[in-house]
C-alpha cells in the first residue's frame, strides 16, 4: 500500500492513477494510522514552498512524515515535495523544510544563463551521479518532464542532475528518503518505471 500525503496542495489523482496503472494499491488521506499503516508513503506538491510547508504542519503532517521517514519507512517526495525533504528554501522568503535531506532551495536564476527561461518546464535528460536502486528500470539519459524555478542547492545527496544551462538536482537520496524535483506521473513510461521502483524499496 502506497500512501499519498494529503494537505490540500496539488494534483494527487493523475500520481494515483500513475500508481494504479503500475499495480499498486493506493490511497490518497492525512490520517496518522493510516500513513503508519502504508508500506510507503509519497509527499506530492505543486506552487509555493512557504505555502505548501504551512499547510503541511497545520495537521501535525510534518511532523509525522519526519517521525515515519527516521523510523524507515520509504518516503520519495516529488516535485515542491522534493524540496520541502531539505533543510530550509529561499523561495518568497527563508522556510524552514524538514530537513531529512541535507541542502537548500535557491532560484536556478541564481545559476541558469539569463537567456534561459524560467520556470524551466519540459523534458530533460536525467545524468546518474550514482547508482541506485531508483534507476533499476531506467537508464541513464532517459528523459523526464520537469515544471521549477527553484532547484536543490549545496546538496551531498544528489544521485542524479539534468542540464539546463547548468546541471540541476533532479533526483535526492538519503537512505530511505528520496526526492525528484520531476514529475514521474507526467514523465511518460520512465517516470512509472521509476515508481515501479520505488514500490519495491
Amino acid at each position: 500500500m502506497v500512501a499519498i500525503v494529503d494537505y490540500g496542495v496539488g494534483n494527487l489523482f493523475s500520481l494515483k492513477s500513475s500508481l494504479l496503472s503500475i499495480g499498486e494499491q493506493v490511497i490518497i488521506t492525512k490520517d496518522e494510522t493510516q500513513l503508519k499503516n502504508a508500506d510507503r508513503i509519497i509527499l506530492p506538491g505543486v506552487g509555493a514552498f512557504g505555502d505548501a510547508v504551512k499547510k503541511l504542519a497545520e495537521n501535525g503532517l510534518d511532523q509525522k512524515v519526519k517521525n515515519l521517514a527516521l523510523a524507515g519507512k520509504p518516503v520519495l517526495g516529488i516535485c515542491l515535495g522534493m524540496q520541502m525533504l531539505l533543510e530550509k528554501s529561499y523561495e518568497y522568503g527563508e522556510h524552514k523544510g524538514l530537513g531529512l535531506i541535507k541542502g537548500e532551495i535557491r532560484p536556478i536564476s541564481e545559476v541558469v544563463p539569463p537567456t534561459y527561461k524560467i520556470p524551466h518546464i519540459g523534458w530533460n535528460a536525467l545524468n546518474f551521479k550514482r547508482e541506485s536502486p531508483l534507476f533499476k528500470y531506467v537508464k541513464n539519459g532517459d528523459f523526464v518532464y520537469f515544471v521549477h524555478s527553484y532547484y536543490g542547492a549545496n546538496c551531498p545527496s544528489v544521485i542524479a542532475d539534468t542540464e539546463y544551462g547548468a546541471n540541476l538536482t533532479a533526483v535526492v537520496a538519503n537512505g530511505n528518503v528520496y526526492g525528484c524535483q520531476f514529475h514521474p506521473e507526467k514523465s511518460g513510461e520512465v517516470g512509472l518505471k521509476i515508481l515501479k521502483a520505488f514500490c519495491e524499496l
